[in-house]
């Protein structure tokens, strides 16, 4: 278990961000009620987006020209905790804890329940899959079930039994991976979507908190509540070749009284997302921070301060030029932390090459 990346340095740059760098965030204040639970970007425009919220609104906003505006809204009858978009960009699909999985349609304004569940619904992802490449809605459950959904039926295409509970999933190419309790990581080949390819156990030693999948659709990472993020290949000798972990989002502490002496707060790993274009990765968490990683030559590209607040989740637009993040309250202290006065921002960060592209070796 390696502990943290190395950083990554060249002439005249710094791994180490201060928040002067982030003055050029397009910031939507007051976004929502009650905290960001997904963020999800249109995949045909680069301005688009949903948040999904823990006051049971779905919203969707348009940042074009750095000027957010609210185009649409719609509600569940519980909180909301997922979002994601079609592959055509005209509708936006959301679950939550009423247990009922919906559609947005963007052309009509109009909003329908297309699935439900026998718990709340944790995570969804539109993919393509079977033989014919179909587009489908997959969603994942605390009922420990994955369906699959075509829009125009109401009873799933499939029913797929997970080890446990869903609590964190994604796809790319042919590739869904699932997170599930007791640290169980479900493996599917989309070609073969009703069938389990492969389950194991995660190498971190905590619950599983976010899975994505890499853009080669041959691997994922791995973030657990311990501040850990493991690097994982589907194929068992790339994995023994290149497969890793490293520990993050933490805060070391010395301790005065008792000489050099420290103490390591450990925060969970709320979010990972991969750059579209690049292939590296940005990680958020609990602590406050979210940092810029390249995982093909372990180091660091860029980390940024502790914010007021725990970022839930972040995530780039279609071209890697933007990442939004939430500042929100996540949960990990329960019902207590959730203070009147805690911070709740969208914010939009225009990425840079610097931040977000491989270095040279």
């Amino acid at each position: 278990m390696a502990s943290f990346f190395s950083s990554s340095k060249t002439a005249g740059t710094s791994t180490i961000a201060t928040d002067a760098d982030l003055a050029n965030d397009i910031i939507i204040n007051n976004p929502a009620d009650d905290s960001i639970s997904d963020i999800a970007f249109s995949p045909q425009q680069d301005f688009l987006f949903s948040a999904s919220s823990w006051d049971n609104k779905v919203r969707i906003w348009d940042i074009q020209g750095g000027n957010p505006q609210g185009k649409a809204q719609y509600e569940h009858s519980a909180p909301v905790l997922c979002t994601r978009w079609s592959f055509d960009g005209t509708k936006v699909a959301s679950g939550g804890c009423d247990n009922v999985v919906k559609v947005y349609d963007l052309n009509s304004g109009q909003n329908q329940q297309v699935g439900s569940h026998d718990s709340a619904v944790q995570s969804l992802r539109f993919v393509q899959c079977g033989p014919t490449n179909a587009e489908c809605l997959v969603t994942g459950s605390w009922d420990k079930t994955l369906k699959y959904w075509d829009l125009r039926q109401p009873q799933p295409i499939s029913t797929v039994m997970m080890p446990d509970r869903v609590y964190a999933m994604d796809s790319k190419q042919q590739l869904l991976v699932v997170g599930t309790a007791e640290r169980n990581i479900v493996v599917i080949n989309l070609t073969n979507p009703t069938t389990i390819f492969k389950t194991v156990q995660s190498p971190l030693k905590m619950q599983t908190r976010t899975v994505a999948c890499y853009n080669s659709g041959d691997g994922y990472a791995i973030g657990s509540v311990e501040g850990r993020i493991a690097i994982r290949y589907v194929d068992e000798e790339q994995q023994r070749k290149l497969g890793f972990s490293f520990k993050c989002h933490r805060q070391t502490k010395t301790n005065r009284s008792v000489g050099s002496s420290s103490q390591a707060s450990v925060y969970a790993v709320n979010s990972i997302s991969f750059h579209p274009g690049y292939g590296t990765f940005v990680s958020a968490g609990s602590d406050g921070s979210f940092h810029f990683w390249d995982k093909n030559q372990r180091h660091r590209l860029k980390g940024y301060p502790a914010q007021n607040g725990s970022i839930p989740i972040c995530n780039f637009n279609r071209q890697g030029s933007l990442l939004a993040y939430a500042i929100s309250y996540d949960w990990s202290r329960g019902y207590t932390g959730n203070r009147q006065d805690y911070p709740n921002v969208i914010r939009i960060h225009p990425t840079t090459d610097a931040e977000v592209r491989e270095k040279q070796k």
